[in-house]
């Protein structure tokens, strides 16, 4: 266990990290106090059908299919200012919903706020991982999503708390200051030196290469499934259990403090055991919730495998350390952006798809489908092969 301890090894926190970690709490606060009303906001206030919602998910991952072009535009700017400009956007998406009157109205929100999220999957990861070496990936990106965690607990907690005590507050004021938050975040990683993730060789605007092809094809299946593992769940909850704000928030709540807890485990978990055997670990925990979710209905039963899945999708990260492990520098933010597209080339399709099939083969099997997807991407987990020497190495600019 000593080695594991390592993982709150207090060394790793360089005032460049501390700053990161400030803003991805905001972030995450912001994104907390929204998120747990978010499916009931919909429902309740907006009144969309299951069909609205999933065409909802279906066209709010559009930005995400053409972002390797997008972010061809902006990849010569440095990697603080690609995040700034990314998290302007998603605050300022997710103010806008406070105002929607229409459906039109809340599609046009969600884009605003979708583009600047997809451009900000690949910057967290690689703004992070330049803050630390290869030795220690694992266990850097385990301890931000444990600071994400801690976030989420807060603004959950909040959202809880004002929930239970003024049930008659508009859900969407719960939009408009949760997008308060994630522009004050934006603000804060402007604050971080410009030549964080700079490296010799020029960043290409456009890379997809064969070598890493492992990681684009279980990004790719990864993206098929993150409908169902993400909002789907939620949805069903709210639809089939009538389940309210508050409950919501507080099952949120208590994975987010579970997972503030194990979460930096797990990434040290990665650093030692490899991306090979977490990754199909993960897989096949995440198949055998699927498979609960198809044919389980307790309403506990369901609660609990709720939370396993969102404490094993933080072993997901593995595929990003992969891409850190094995890439020159120049090509890890490119790489990981591409990665977002093979994840949308595969999940804008599927909550079409879902919506379709839902009404003949209900949610159960949309569960079972999963599951079965799930499965076949272990034997590609099972070939990420990384070798990572113990000797130390020198941490990339910015780190210190």
């Amino acid at each position: 266990m000593a080695r594991f301890r390592r993982s709150f090894d207090l060394s790793i926190w360089t005032r460049n990290l501390v700053l990161f970690a400030a803003a991805l709490f905001l972030l995450q606060f912001g994104q907390g106090l929204l998120g747990g009303a978010r499916m009931n906001f919909f429902i309740e206030t907006l009144g969309l059908t299951e069909g609205e919602v999933l065409w909802l998910e279906g066209i709010r991952e559009l930005p995400g299919l053409g972002l390797i072009f997008v972010a061809a535009l902006t990849m010569r700017l440095r990697l603080p200012r690609q995040g700034t400009l990314a998290l302007m956007l998603i605050g300022i998406g997710f103010a806008l919903y406070a105002f929607v009157g229409s459906y039109s109205a809340l599609l046009l929100a969600s884009l605003v706020a979708s583009f600047g999220f997809h451009l900000w999957i690949p910057l967290q990861n690689a703004i992070g991982l330049s803050l630390g070496n290869k030795q220690n990936a694992g266990r850097l990106l385990g301890t931000l999503a444990s600071v994400s965690s801690l976030a989420g607990i807060a603004g959950m907690g909040t959202l809880s708390l004002i929930s239970g005590l003024f049930e008659s507050m508009p859900l969407g004021n719960y939009y408009l200051i949760g997008g308060a938050f994630v522009c004050v975040s934006g603000l804060v990683l402007f604050l971080l030196p410009k030549d964080i993730g700079a490296t010799e060789a020029e960043p290409p605007r456009i890379l997809v290469k064969k070598r890493y092809w492992h990681y684009y094809l279980l990004i790719f299946l990864a993206g098929a499934r993150k409908l169902v593992l993400g909002s789907f769940i939620t949805l069903m909850l709210v639809q089939h259990f009538q389940l309210r704000v508050w409950q919501i928030s507080t099952l949120t709540l208590v994975g987010s403090v579970l997972g503030l807890l194990l979460t930096p485990y797990l990434g040290t978990l990665i650093d030692h055991m490899g991306e090979s055997v977490t990754t199909s670990a993960a897989y096949a925990v995440l198949a055998l919730c699927c498979l609960g979710y198809g044919l389980i209905s307790n309403l506990w039963v369901l609660l609990g495998l709720w939370i396993v899945i969102r404490l094993t999708m933080p072993l997901g990260m593995g595929l990003s350390t992969y891409v850190y492990r094995t890439a020159p520098p120049e090509e890890l933010t490119p790489t990981l952006t591409a990665g977002v597209t093979f994840d949308h080339i595969s999940s804008v399709g599927m909550p079409f798809l879902a919506g379709a099939l839902l009404p003949v083969i209900q949610y159960q099997g949309i569960f079972l489908a999963t599951a079965a997807l799930i499965f076949i991407s272990i034997p590609f987990a099972r070939m990420l092969q990384v070798r990572v020497t113990s000797t130390p190495q020198t941490a990339p600019s910015g780190a210190e």
